[in-house]
């Protein structure tokens, strides 16, 4: 193998072939290379986008990290349906096989103590976003009216106001409610801070951003919990959207030092990219 070494994951061995059509970053199929029981999942990248000096520029092209992280999630994905895999950051690159073994082997407890730990765990994500608009709607009963004086204008004004901090308010109530239930039916949960929209491209407020650590036998459990919610939600909180996400690699879980950050929240967005119905 020539090139540049990126290497996606890390997990035990598994004997199952991945999707036939996963390419993998810069369209290179991923391959095995294992040590000491473990298998670090690699792919062949050039050198001239994968350097580090080329690399640096290019985790500033928006366009080009977008696709980046869409064909690294792509890989995590596809072991995700095989075996539980330990996702490293986006963009871990070495020089060649040794590197990549060195590697391997300065972190390897860390390694097989979080593979112990999320072995037959998936991830799911669940978010609620608050949509006034939405929830105005629901609650009028007719056009509105037009104010007939000023006073008259600044009373709505002042009940408008009032009414958004209630939705606000409900909102609030309604996520950290259904975060405790889902909490209670997960094996462990991570809080995440609210996601921007111009990342996420979703209409509304997100008010809750959370991830829930679930083993895949209790998965169809969690998501019906999930549904169930999301049958009553409109009754008691209009104008919120619950959306989950998922099975994924438990990249919230991980514990690794040092394998966040900033281009994490890309993957994040290639893993919104790709939700479907579970």
């Amino acid at each position: 193998m020539t090139g540049l070494r990126y290497v996606y994951a890390v997990c035990r061995p598994f004997g199952a072939a991945l999707q036939a059509d996963v390419t993998g970053v810069a369209g290179s199929p991923p391959g095995q290379l294992p040590h000491h029981g473990l298998i670090a999942v690699v792919s062949q990248v050039p050198e001239r986008d994968f350097a580090e000096e080329p690399l640096r520029r290019h985790l500033e092209d928006l366009e080009w990290l977008s696709a980046t992280a869409r064909a690294h999630q792509g890989v995590i994905d596809a072991l995700t349906a095989v075996t539980t895999p330990l996702p490293l950051r986006l963009a871990t690159v070495f020089r060649d096989d040794a590197g990549v073994r060195v590697m391997m082997e300065a972190r390897e407890q860390a390694f097989r103590r979080v593979l112990a730990r999320l072995d037959g765990r998936v991830e799911w994500g669940v978010k609620v976003y608050a949509e006034p608009e939405a929830a105005e709607s629901a609650e009028s009963t007719g056009p509105p009216e037009k104010a007939a004086t000023g006073r008259d204008y600044l009373r709505r004004r002042r009940l408008r106001t009032h009414a958004h901090d209630e939705m606000w308010q409900r909102a609030e109530k309604f996520a950290r409610r259904l975060h405790d239930t889902l909490s209670a039916s997960a094996e462990d949960a991570r809080l995440h801070a609210p996601q921007a929209a111009a990342l996420s491209r979703a209409s509304g407020r997100n008010v809750l951003n959370a991830a829930y650590l679930v083993p895949r036998s209790r998965s169809e459990a969690f998501v019906e919990l999930v549904g169930r919610t999301q049958d009553t939600q409109d009754e008691e909180a209009p104008g919120l959207r619950v959306e989950l996400t998922g099975p994924w690699a438990a990249y919230s879980f991980a514990g690794l030092d040092g394998d966040t950050d900033d281009t994490d929240d890309t993957v994040g967005e290639a893993r919104h990219d790709r939700r479907g119905t579970p």
